[in-house]
């Protein structure tokens, strides 16, 4: 079955911002010189906040970007809607440049098609949970009556329903972020930007809202870019990663290749504690039917365990527990490969089996 092709709500395209009164200069320099950040300090006194960024966002997708402190991912964000003029390059949001946009245009696209989650709520301590929901809606000139209404159904979307009248001060942390995101969906808009939402929570309720997170957007369909220094928290909820270091996007790819396909020593150096079990799929470690049956000989598969090519490796662990047979990977019925114990060791560690070689990534 052939997937159509996706269709891209956001392009960044040659994001530069250079921080201080030579920054034409320093990026001239940047081009031709591939100067450092520091020497970029030393010779012309401006700091690279980001450095020739380009990708896409499509549609319900999270694009997760992530980065130590200072790697330019918060400064990247805020080009998306203007909070930051870049000194070179376009931002496009539906065939739109944000870039050329005049103040009322820019004014509109910020109340009604971008929402913006920080990791400081800046809730209004006078208004009720229901007033800072509903205060984008307030801001439009929406009547009372659908204010109340669609406030009330983004505060029960976030598991809040019976605090509508409660204060901020009269809340936890995790239930703040909660009005804050509630706020954010309440406008419905066609973008979520969202800062490190969760980074100053505690861990389990930190999970519980990613997991909120993700079903909301799975719902609603929103197309997200989640900013996060936290890899476990970027292989949860994205669907592409985008890794960034000294304001370079460093790798752009999905969980699985990002943890397997390290594009260079700092992102293997990130990603050599995560666990393997629930990302690498049964696909990407599978030898050829053919393949084996040509070594082997003809195989009777019919005691085989069977799998799917997008199973992950703790599914195969438990379907070769108990078992001498390789598994079987197979679609619709169709066989397409085998996965051998051996195999499924060297995935778990990482590694590729020498003896055999590694299917392309289904």
């Amino acid at each position: 079955m052939t997937k159509s092709p996706r269709e891209d709500v956001i392009r960044c395209e040659g994001i530069w911002k250079i921080f201080g009164d030579k920054s034409r200069q320093a990026m001239d320099a940047v081009r031709s010189e591939g100067l450092s950040k520091k020497e970029i300090r030393d010779r012309f006194d401006c700091v690279v906040g980001v450095q020739d960024a380009t990708f896409s966002v499509g549609r319900g997708e999270i694009f997760c970007i992530m980065g130590l402190s200072g790697s330019g991912k918060s400064t990247l964000i805020r080009h998306i809607n203007r909070l930051i003029e870049p000194t070179a390059g376009s931002v496009i949001i539906e065939g739109q440049n944000v870039n050329a946009m005049n103040a009322r245009d820019l004014r509109a696209m910020r109340a009604e098609r971008i929402g913006m989650v920080f990791q400081s709520m800046a809730l209004m301590p006078h208004r009720t949970v229901r007033e800072n929901v509903a205060f984008s809606l307030e801001v439009r000139g929406v009547p009372e009556e659908k204010r109340r209404r669609v406030a009330d159904q983004a505060i029960e979307a976030v598991d809040l329903t019976g605090w509508e009248k409660r204060y901020p001060d009269e809340l936890s942390g995790g239930m703040q972020q909660r009005v804050g995101l509630a706020r954010a969906i309440a406008a419905d808009p066609t973008i979520l930007l969202m800062d490190e939402p969760f980074s100053a929570l505690d861990p389990l309720i930190r999970k519980q809202l990613q997991t909120t997170f993700m079903k909301l957007s799975a719902e609603l369909h929103k197309t997200t870019i989640f900013i996060t220094h936290d890899l476990d928290e970027a292989i949860r909820i994205g669907d592409r990663i985008a890794i960034m270091k000294d304001g370079v996007l460093v790798q752009i790819g999905t969980p699985e290749q990002i943890v397997t396909e390290p594009a260079d020593d700092y992102v293997a150096e990130f990603v050599a504690g995560i666990s393997k079990l629930d990302l690498v799929t049964a696909g990407r470690i599978m030898q050829p039917l053919a393949q084996y049956a040509q070594a082997k000989g003809p195989q009777d598969t019919a005691a085989w365990p069977v799998a799917a090519p997008g199973d992950k490796l703790d599914t195969l662990v438990d379907l070769a527990v108990g078992t001498d047979h390789p598994i079987l990977i197979a679609e619709a019925g169709v066989p397409l490969g085998v996965v051998t114990k051996r195999a499924l060791l060297r995935g778990i560690q990482g590694r590729e089996d020498s003896n055999q070689p590694q299917a392309e990534a289904v």
